[in-house]
């Protein structure tokens, strides 16, 4: 048997000490860029004898298996690589200098024959700051000397850590040399002390997949289901992507979790992730793997809880703070201040083997428990674990967005493994992906931060103004919004600016409005980041905001490209929603290739349990919204909701529309006797948002974070209206059945608002030869419009109304996106429409 780690996962875990690291942990590697342009710009300069990006691999083996150490080495100097046995070494890019090339920031005489391990690290700090390499920095280039050492038979070998400034392109070295004997000493020490955890991984994965073979699915299979399960296990024996149109009813989170279960048994699949959009749906998944675990599965299982949620600071926080920051998402990190992050690092091996070799489920619960016992960060005792989990559900981001992904499998450098993605709703992923991809800074921000520590930081504070100084004269050429063509001047300024920041933190401890500098700091970073990686997928563009200030934008539209290199570092990647459609269109910008296979399973309800009305008198058109419109949707929701008591949800286009359309029925046709009608707020607190569920699922002590079934056991004589905005926190992700709701009507065809960024979208896809107002405007709204209406029809039992008021959906544009199950559809008036829902009710009760 094999255990795999890769060289970074392997320096970094045993050799961590201390604690951690506030500007790390805000999300951004803003120390040591690698990966980066420097490294390219670094290896294409040296001579013939230098060979860029060599993966590496070495086998240390015990009497019962074999530990796989592999990382890739930045540069090894070998002016003898012909004589060497190079057979096991990866090389992707061996990049030789020019004849006539200069070579004098090359400290090596090309007379010398010594090996060099080179390990290339980009930094905004000044290099006259860093004394001495960093100890995980040395620590990986002293494995990749092992390694090439002893692949080669090489005596005596060096190492030579490269700093380079990011802005300046200066230079530092700092050299080591070792015999092989110390070498071997030394890694075979590290080797020694993570055999414990190795020792428990073999004898645990004995363990799983004696169990995993032995699993059968939990149901029954439904029409279809099997092929379907059989389609997942396929995609991943074959190493592609399955797109997956998969509509409610058919299973699909056990028809894909199931499959992808199976092929780790047989060896295919190191490890699950499950990406999700929402925590409702991490909760699903964790249910779906919690049922195998009762049907004999034995898998060690991890949900990784957003920081805000499971800070053991931010608990004892007064609940003004706790609602602010629900409102802003942030969470205020202060290691220097935190009992738990302080020390973190000398504590944390121990609480992980304890949670590790007593616990099969790595609950929120579990890991707040076992941290709080050993004094650790819980945040970071999650990330930790999941090195040991079989299956991590998390957000997307933890894959995707290069602010906050897990460095811990998908850093540079650690190269692609049999990891399987199961993307859960994928289709909020495109959105996710542009926004993870994008940055924008904002003029006031720099003016702000400046007043903030212009006492403090008159460095800074000079560079500030510098880079205001170049949006200013931005601004001044911007009427409403433009495209930029060269912001080259703007970045160079914030380049210099990033490394004032950088010393000044490197300097200073603690200093009045540190986390706003921080968060200035990390946003900065992103945008730099983004800069780098930005290509022809990408729109600049600045803005007038309403309020004044004045945005400049890196905007990703077609974020295909970053997608598809986040899912190369694994095996196979599974993305399924219920809504997908249309398919090429997700498959195109989702980062699908022409071998990727898409699949449209089949439904396992019947058609006819669900009334599906068109109006063909009424829209959502901007040309034609008037009190008069109005008052006939109202009229519409009237005419439906009388024919039968029970729960409905109206689904509207945006607040404005809401509040409009909520007054007609108010005035006109509400009964107080027989209707309750609810809102969905501006803003809602999970609080708020689990007390409007709690009314369709009539169950006052129902928590939305442990319960997925929401029904109702007896049904009144009363009528309950929700009031909801088509695409928001209602219209997906929630498990109405039954009686819980019998009824959606959606408002209009979900077309997003005509805003500078739509009109961008239409502008590229029209210039790549597409519809630009399809994939800017149709297709989003469709999407809406398809997930709002997914949320009455949710088991084979329920019994549904779904009407669609916008004659546009009458339009073949707009008809040829129904899915496959939407072939039987009425089309009806306001004056029609009462007598075909009472008809349908009467056939059913």
């Amino acid at each position: 048997m094999e255990i795999r780690v890769s060289v970074r996962q392997l320096v970094e875990f045993i050799l961590r000490e201390g604690s951690i690291d506030n500007r790390k942990s805000g999300g951004a590697d803003t120390a040591m860029q690698e990966g980066s342009r420097i490294h390219r710009m670094l290896q294409r300069r040296m001579g013939s004898e230098y060979h860029a990006e060599i993966g590496l691999q070495y086998t240390w083996s015990t009497p019962e298996y074999n530990i796989i150490i592999e990382g890739r080495a930045d540069g090894i100097i070998d002016y003898n690589w012909g004589d060497h046995n190079v057979t096991s070494h990866e090389i992707t890019d061996v990049f030789v200098i020019e004849e006539d090339a200069q070579d004098k920031e090359l400290p090596v005489s090309r007379k010398q024959e010594k090996v060099i391990i080179d390990e290339i690290k980009g930094t905004y700090r000044e290099l006259k700051r860093i004394a001495k390499p960093a100890g995980v920095h040395l620590a990986q280039a002293k494995c990749y000397a092992y390694m090439y050492a002893a692949e080669n038979h090489i005596e005596h070998i060096g190492v030579r850590m490269t700093y380079c400034h990011i802005e300046t392109e200066e230079l530092k070295y700092f050299h080591e040399d070792y015999t092989f004997l110390e070498l071997k000493q030394w890694f075979d020490e590290l080797m020694q002390e993570y055999k414990k955890w190795a020792d428990f991984q073999f004898e645990w994965n004995g363990i799983r997949t004696d169990s995993i073979r032995q699993l059968q699915f939990p149901f029954p299979y439904r029409e279809g289901q099997k092929e379907l399960v059989t389609y997942v296990y396929q995609t991943i024996y074959h190493k592609r992507k399955l797109f997956l149109e998969a509509p409610t009813g058919v299973g699909k989170t056990i028809s894909t979790v199931f499959p992808a279960v199976k092929s780790m048994g047989e060896g295919m699949t190191e490890k699950i992730f499950y990406l999700t959009a929402k925590t409702i749906t991490r909760t699903v998944a964790q249910e779906c793997f919690g049922l195998l675990q009762e049907n004999g599965l034995r898998m060690k299982t991890i949900i990784l809880t957003a920081k805000d949620k499971i800070c053991f600071m931010k608990q004892e926080e007064v609940q003004e703070e706790a609602a602010l920051a629900e409102r802003t998402g942030e969470v205020e990190c202060n290691p220097d201040a935190c009992p738990y992050a302080n020390g973190h690092f000398d504590r944390i091996n121990e609480a992980m083997y304890d949670l590790l070799t007593h616990e099969e489920h790595f609950t929120r619960e579990k890991v707040m428990e076992y941290a709080l016992r050993y004094q650790v960060c819980p945040f970071e005792f999650s990330l930790d674990m999941s090195l040991f989990s079989d299956a991590v559900i998390c957000d997307y981001n933890y894959v995707f967005d290069p602010r906050v992904y897990l460095k811990r499998f998908f850093a540079d450098g650690i190269g692609k493994r049999n990891y399987v993605f199961l993307i859960d709703e994928t289709h909020n992923l495109l959105d996710r992906g542009r926004e993870m991809y994008s940055a924008a800074l904002f003029k006031n921000a720099f003016l702000h931060t400046k007043r903030l520590i212009k006492d403090v930081a008159p460095k800074v504070a000079a560079h500030l103004d510098k880079c205001n100084k170049e949006l200013l004269a931005m601004k001044r050429q911007c009427e409403s919004y433009r495209k930029e063509k060269n912001i080259d001047g703007f970045v160079v300024a914030l380049n210099r600016l990033y490394g004032a920041i950088d010393d000044f933190l490197d300097e200073h401890d603690t200093f009045p409005n540190k986390k706003e500098l921080l968060e200035f700091y990390f946003e900065t970073a992103h945008f730099l980041n983004m800069y780098e990686i930005m290509d022809e997928n990408y729109v600049v563009y600045s803005q007038l905001m309403d309020d004044g200030d004045f945005m400049l934008k890196l905007f990703c539209v077609d974020p295909s490209r970053n997608l598809r290199q986040c899912m190369q570092k694994g095996r196979s990647a599974i993305l399924f929603s219920a809504t997908l459609l249309p398919i090429q269109y997700y498959k195109k910008l989702l980062g699908g290739e022409p071998t990727d296979y898409e699949v449209y399973a089949k439904s396992a309800f019947d058609e006819n349990k669900k009334a599906l009305l068109i109006a063909n008198d009424v829209t959502s058109k901007y040309t034609r919204r008037s009190e008069e419109e109005f008052h006939r949707i109202a009229r519409y929701i009237y005419e439906v909701v009388r024919q039968r008591h029970g729960n409905y949800m109206v689904f509207l286009p945006s607040h404005l529309f809401l509040e409009q359309v909520y007054d007609c029925f108010m005035e006109v046709y509400y009964d107080a006797d027989t209707m309750e009608c609810i809102v969905q707020e501006d803003y809602m607190s999970e609080a708020k948002r689990e007390e409007f569920l709690q009314r369709f699922q009539g169950n006052e002590g129902c928590d939305l974070a442990d319960r997925i079934d929401f029904e109702i056991e007896e049904a009144d004589e009363s009528i309950l209206i929700g009031f909801c905005v088509m695409g928001g926190i209602f219209s997906e992700g929630i498990d109405l059945k039954r009686d819980s709701l019998i009824g959606a009507i959606i408002v209009g065809t979900g077309i997003p608002q005509v805003g500078c960024e739509r009109q961008l979208l239409k502008e590229y896809f029209d210039a790549q030869g597409e519809n630009g107002f399809d994939y800017a405007y149709r297709y989003p709204g469709m999407n809406k419009v398809l997930q709002s209406a997914g949320r009455v029809i949710r088991t084979a039992e329920d019994i549904g109304v779904v009407a669609l008021l916008d004659e546009r959906f009458l339009e073949a544009q707009y008809r040829r996106m129904f899915p496959r199950e939407w072939s039987r559809y009425e089309i009806v008036n306001v004056a029609q429409i009462a007598q075909r829902v009472e008809y349908f009710w009467n056939e059913w009760l």
